[in-house]
């Protein structure tokens, strides 16, 4: 059983962004200044502590490997016998967190990043381009050919955002431990994404869009693009999706790929803020509305859909996730103060008026998760995402549906909602823009909610029947410690990878942006 607590009382307890209208057309996000307190520091280290012990317990100790999650024991932890790139950057960038605030010593951080990436300069990879095939398993580091469930025969995949994440591990490496620099660079420096760039992925506009990745040998069971996008190498089979939404975690290999000068910087305008507000894409779940603007050469839809008084641009979900994981890595609000310095405070505004205000769970922060009732689940603010089937904030999975304007009518502009899912990691990146808030709201969890273990935050939780997700995700847990990382460790994570050609290449790049959102 939970109690109720608005946002009224919420805000009461400190308030670390405030919103302040100016003129008309135009409106400014002030953050009021907060500076921890010593219980606040006392607090962050304590889940820092057993978030990074739960990363331990995850990781084979002849591999330096993290596996995908565990169960509920970190002192005896049942590992999931498969592993990603992803998932082995995120266990690297919390390395360097866990030595930055203390947690390890400075030696052991050096032997267990040598560890995880000696064992990365030996698996089995796509040479030619340099990049990582999707899963591994954790204990020998083999190419897994089997899914993960280890229910049917599957073609290794390299993906274009699972490689991003670990470069951009390598980059934070790099910089953060210079000792490994070497042979992080060893790594970075073969991986190529002009792979995963598609010139001619949007016929007449001036640049193309990222593939969601390729394969090295065509899959027997789905229909693939031949060809080489670097023109390096044999070919490869392409999958034919391509990534065409910005407001998502893709953008981090298209941040990467733009600084080492393999993708073109306008590709970053050739991805969508919203889909077109035409009856041909009334499939949204609401119409956007905003204006056209020219970056490039490019001709951008600056939409926003919107929710509880806010205009956001969407990002496919609703979810914290794809709006606010890249953040963790490039400055985004400070670097694009008129686009994501609007928006990430909005996107947060609206997970937290969302979970306390309309759907009254009493908490509030929603990312893909584990499923209290098991498995896997996406969930999100469903009013702030475009994905038509919804990221349901709930365990019903209640659809939002305003309705395409001058199209077709909503079909559940009103909903209501049942049992809320929140997930600890989505607090944790809001933590940037409502320190506060986020304390309090994690806080609740732990002592009211229970959703708390030897290995620190539980996956994820539902509030009303306080069945919980007794498992921890190395993806997730990772996210809580680059979170706690940059709040409580003076941006440890951005500061070590935002540098050199980061800060020339991507910085004006995404300065010059406008974004529509902001108060209606």
């Amino acid at each position: 059983m939970t109690a109720n607590i608005s946002r009224r009382t919420l805000l009461a307890a400190g308030s670390a962004v405030a919103v302040a209208g100016t003129a008309v057309g135009s409106t400014s996000y002030a953050a009021t200044p907060w500076r921890p307190s010593r219980q606040d520091r006392a607090l962050a280290a304590r889940w820092a502590r057993d978030t990074w012990r739960s990363l331990v317990a995850m990781t084979d100790e002849k591999t330096g490997l993290p596996a995908d999650n565990i169960g509920e024991s970190v002192s005896n932890p049942v590992r999931s016998k498969y592993t990603s790139p992803t998932n082995i950057g995120g266990y690297l960038w919390s390395t360097v967190v866990a030595r930055e605030l203390g947690i390890i010593s400075p030696q052991e951080s050096l032997r267990r990043i040598t560890q995880t990436l000696t064992t990365m300069s030996r698996v089995d990879h796509h040479d030619p381009s340099g990049m990582y095939f999707n899963w591994y398993d954790e204990a020998t580091g083999e190419v897994l050919h089997v899914d993960p469930d280890g229910t049917r025969a599957i073609t290794p995949f390299v993906s274009s955002v699972d490689n991003g994440w670990f470069a951009a591990a390598l980059m934070v490496v790099r910089n953060a431990e210079p000792r490994a620099r070497g042979l992080a660079d060893s790594l970075l420096d073969k991986m190529n994404f002009a792979y995963y760039y598609n010139p001619a992925a949007r016929p007449g506009v001036a640049a193309g869009l990222l593939r969601g990745g390729f394969f090295e040998t065509p899959p027997p069971d789905e229909a693939t693009d031949k060809g080489n996008h670097a023109g390096t190498g044999p070919d490869v089979y392409y999958r034919k999706f391509h990534y065409d939404t910005c407001n998502t975690e893709p953008r981090i290999a298209s941040y990467i790929g733009i600084a080492r000068g393999e993708i073109p910087p306008a590709h970053f305008f050739a991805t969508q803020r919203v889909f077109p507000d035409s009856c041909d894409w009334s499939w949204l779940e609401q119409k956007a509305v905003g204006v056209h603007r020219t970056y490039l050469g490019i001709d951008v839809f600056e939409g926003t859909f919107s929710y509880r008084g806010m205009r956001i641009v969407p990002s496919w979900g609703g979810d914290m996730f794809e709006a606010l994981m890249p953040d963790l890595f490039v400055p985004e609000a400070t670097w694009a103060p008129r686009s994501w310095g609007l928006n990430h405070p909005l996107t947060v505004r609206a997970h937290i008026e969302h979970g306390l205000d309309d759907a009254k769970y009493g908490y509030w922060g929603f990312s893909p998760a584990s499923n209290p009732r098991g498995g896997y689940s996406v969930y999100g603010v469903d009013a702030i995402g475009m994905d038509p089937g919804g990221y349901p904030s709930d365990l019903e999975a209640t659809n939002y549906d305003k309705g395409f304007e001058g199209c077709r009518p909503g079909t559940n502009p009103n909903p209501t909602y049942g049992d809320g899912v929140v997930t600890p990691h989505a607090a944790f990146l809001a933590m940037q823009y409502a320190p506060r808030q986020a304390l309090v709201n994690l806080s609740r969890i732990e002592s009211n909610l229970r959703a708390y273990g030897g290995g620190g935050f539980y996956d994820s939780v539902a509030v009303k029947s306080g069945l919980i997700a007794k498992r921890y995700l190395s993806l997730d847990q990772a996210m809580v410690m680059g979170a706690i990382g940059n709040v409580f460790a003076n941006d440890v994570i951005r500061r070590n990878f935002a540098v050199g050609d980061v800060v020339k290449r991507v910085r004006p790049l995404i300065a010059m942006e406008q974004f529509s959102s902001g108060l209606e």
